[in-house]
């Protein structure tokens, strides 16, 4: 059976080592994960004694609307309901936009190196992609903006970015979307838009009402800690949102899944802590790395990217031995450094004793 010729040069997603696969290989009993921006801190714990009472009437269909949960957010972010789309986790409305707007004849423009999957499912939509390199970590808007042409659909902005943490501010996006045709699309993905210093927000939202080819993608996967239900979201004008929930999937959302954004939506002093806690270790950690002459970027998101004299492969690979998951810059389109979650204050403290022991073995080599 033939595919698609585009998969001939393509390969599934590649996650990061898995606990139980580093437990195995290396002997260890004890494995710090700090490679997928997962929460070191849980999750809510009211979801956690909610959820015993969401188990009932499995055999029944989830309600495809999400509609509680639907209009619980709407009142929250202070638009209408009607401008929600929601998905198994973001990354599946970026394959639905992509669906949607994309195909052969088509190109879309993102910057390199950021999230792989809007390269990953425009590529499957036949799209001619556009990239435009980072400049010391941040978004190239003004090359972006000049890379647009008559067959442009879509423009990718991931801000906070991954992998290296940098925030489009609200000025620079503001004198973006007015540059950029009011026919071309542009996602705003704010996955980590919880961990943003509150005087950086760049209150988004507010520019909906003014800008119809804005969307912007948010997660319940990373500040609210519900990486494993798999609950993303996209707001946008009722025109998109409805063309988008037309390529969306009737059941995509489990009903616990619903609940349990629902639930984690509600408790307020989670997120809080959450934020405030990842801000204090990560400052603490980038103290660490000044201490130990190691750059990196300014992050607004709950990991730091830093650059390395050696590959990241190598730091990777040496912190593996200490039962420390890290994700290599080499696996992210990033040579030469490692994109490191924000931890808990014990977990980056051992962090950075390996990391030193890994540099002055690799002085003295």
């Amino acid at each position: 059976m033939q595919v698609k010729r585009v998969f001939q040069n393509m390969a599934p997603y590649t996650p990061g080592k898995q606990i139980e696969e580093v437990k195995k290989e290396y002997g260890l009993s004890k494995i710090v994960k700090l490679a997928s921006n997962e929460n070191p801190f849980g999750y809510s714990e009211q979801v956690k004694q909610a959820i015993p009472n969401m188990l009932d009437h499995l055999e029944i269909y989830p309600d495809g609307y999400a509609t509680q949960l639907r209009a619980a957010l709407a009142s929250k972010l202070g638009v209408g309901e009607k401008q929600l789309i929601f998905g198994c986790g973001s990354d599946e409305v970026v394959d639905i936009i992509c669906r949607t707007y994309l195909e052969n004849g088509t190109n879309t423009i993102m910057a390199t190196p950021t999230f792989p999957q809007y390269k990953h499912n425009a590529l499957i939509q036949g799209a001619d992609i556009v990239e435009v390199p980072l400049v010391n970590g941040y978004h190239d808007l003004p090359n972006m903006l000049k890379a647009i042409n008559k067959d442009t659909r879509v423009i990718w902005l991931c801000s906070p970015n991954n992998p290296t943490g940098t925030l489009i501010n609200k000025e620079e996006l503001v004198s973006f979307l007015n540059k950029c045709p009011s026919d071309t699309m542009v996602v705003l993905d704010e996955a980590y838009f919880e961990y943003i210093e509150q005087r950086k927000n760049p209150n988004s939202i507010s520019l909906l009402e003014t800008y119809n080819n804005l969307v912007i993608l948010r997660t319940f996967s990373k500040a609210y800690g519900l990486a494993n239900l798999r609950v993303g979201y996209g707001i946008a004008s009722e025109e998109i949102a409805t063309y988008l929930n037309i390529t969306r999937g009737p059941f995509n959302t489990t009903s616990v899944s619903q609940l349990s954004a629902l639930t984690a939506l509600h408790d307020t002093e989670f997120l809080q802590k959450t934020h405030s806690r990842n801000l204090e270790n990560k400052k603490a950690f980038m103290t660490a790395c000044d201490n130990m002459n190691l750059e990196y970027y300014e992050s607004e998101a709950n990991f730091l990217f830093v650059k390395l004299p050696t590959t990241g492969d190598e730091l990777f690979e040496y912190l593996l031995t200490k039962g420390f998951i890290v994700r290599s810059g080499e696996a992210l389109g990033h040579p030469n450094g490692v994109r490191i979650t924000i931890g808990s204050k014990e977990q980056m403290l051992e962090l950075e004793t390996n990391i030193k022991e890994f540099l002055a073995f690799n002085k003295g080599v």
